[in-house]
Parts: C-alpha cells; structure tokens; sequence
C-alpha cells in the first residue's frame, strides 16, 4: 500500500458541529467499505474550508474511487515517500 495526503476543499468543514463531522466520517466509512482493502483512512486534518486526511491506498484511482463514493471531493493527491518528526533528528 502507497501513502497518500488527499486534500479536499469542503467550504464550511471548520464550522461543522461534532454531529456533522461524526456523518460526514460514517459517510466515508461507508465508502472504505466497498472498497475494502483497497483504501484505508489513517486520520484527518480539518482547517478552513479543508480537509487533508492520510489514507493508504493501492494507487491514485482506488483514492479517487473513494472520493467519487463518499461524495468528497480529492482536489489534491498526493503519493507521499516518506516522513520525519523531531526524533529524526536522533
């Protein structure tokens, strides 16, 4: 499985209640579903009018399957190689 950023523009996502954005995550669950193993959520990142979520994912088209699925758009994929945090520094 390759690693992919997806960043989607969703106007209002940084206003949503609790309650909206535990549907719009059983709308995506949905969706991994029916393509399970294909695609998997790791986690999600919300900022104004974004989202950038984390999924693994067997290529771009199984990602852009998802999106087509779920109803949330994939503006931006992007096939990550690699990641660093503090303790690469050693």
């Amino acid at each position: 499985m390759k690693k992919y950023m997806i960043e989607r523009d969703i106007p209002g996502v940084d206003k949503m209640t609790a309650e909206e954005l535990k549907g719009a995550a059983a709308t995506s669950n949905a969706a991994l579903a029916k393509l399970s193993p294909r695609v998997q959520w790791q986690e999600s990142f919300v900022a104004k009018d974004k989202t950038f979520c984390v999924y693994l994912a067997e290529d771009e088209a199984a990602v852009q399957e998802h999106a087509k699925l779920s109803g949330f758009p994939a503006n931006k994929i992007t096939l990550l190689s690699g990641s660093i945090d503090p303790t690469t520094a050693g």
